[in-house]
């Protein structure tokens, strides 16, 4: 396929690349917090992303409240939803084999697959609200997608912040590096697990509100997601939780520049193909594994 680049369209490839690859990086975060503090895989955290457009679009067309202002909102329910899940599962496979937990997150995942679809069917739903572009130079710059990048931008800092610098975000960065130190330390391990995997629903449920203005949602939405949230781990390192920003905008970009060369079904696969290659030539990431 035969295409001729123009610096213009690289560009317009680079800023559409940036703008998926914050809302990736966040989304991915959530991920790498519960593998680097818990070691466990979550396969459910997808699902619980579109548990997060659902409640943004109830919220919106029941209520008619602005979409953005419901970010916060998913957040909490979201939250809520980690912490029970948590609670009543997940705590039982943390000091297992990662294949447990794999198997016990696959379950979980289903589950909620299956009841999102009983209880919304699989229609497509669409929250309306910020359609079109805003033009800057020889640039299109996506209205919905340009305000995603903000909020993921400032709810992946804040997620930075509070891990460097508040008393909880320090404990679980300490439980992330050695359990066992922070216990002598006197820090309550299974309470710190307990919020981790609340905040991680958190993240995930803020991409799925931002994501519910972009593009149509349906039950079986979180799969990709979840997909493309372990490849932005292992791209930045599993547990590394500056890889996660690493490599969410790097796979924003692969994408991006995929599609000015091959189809769109091909396109897909280079992230599939991407994934292979890291593991096979660096399989702790750009920046490593499980560091703070």
């Amino acid at each position: 396929m035969n295409v001729h680049i123009t610096p213009t369209m690289l560009g317009q490839v680079v800023i559409s690349g940036i703008l998926s690859g914050a809302l990736y990086a966040m989304v991915a975060l959530g991920l790498a917090l519960i593998f680097g503090v818990m070691r466990i895989i979550n396969v459910a955290h997808g699902p619980l992303l579109m548990l997060g457009a659902y409640t943004t679009y109830f919220l919106y067309s029941a209520l008619g409240i602005n979409p953005y202002l419901t970010v916060p909102v998913s957040m909490l329910v979201l939250f809520v939803v980690g912490v029970l899940l948590e609670r009543t599962l997940v705590f039982r496979v943390v000091d297992a084999p990662e294949l447990s937990s794999l198997l016990l997150t696959f379950g979980i995942s289903i589950a909620l697959v299956n009841l999102a679809q009983l209880l919304f069917t699989s229609d497509l739903r669409a929250v309306e609200y910020l359609t079109g572009s805003w033009v800057v130079g020889p640039f299109a710059l996506s209205k919905s997608r340009l305000v995603a990048f903000v909020f993921a931008g400032a709810l992946t800092g804040l997620a930075f912040l509070f891990l460097g610098w508040t008393k909880l975000g320090k404990a679980i960065r300490a439980t992330s590096q050695s359990r066992e130190v922070a216990m002598v330390c006197g820090i309550n391990v299974q309470r710190i697990h307990l919020i981790t995997f609340g905040l991680a629903a958190a993240l995930a449920a803020a991409g799925g509100a931002l994501i519910a203005v972009i593009v149509a949602i349906q039950p079986e939405m979180g799969q990709i997601w979840t997909f493309k949230s372990f490849l932005v781990i292992v791209l930045g390192g599993a547990g590394n939780y500056p890889g996660a920003l690493l490599g969410g905008v790097l796979l924003g970009l692969i994408e991006q520049v995929a599609s000015l060369f091959l189809t769109t079904q091909l396109s897909e696969v280079v992230a599939y193909v991407l994934l292979v290659v890291i593991l096979l030539v660096q399989p702790t990431g750009l920046l490593g594994g499980r560091q703070t």
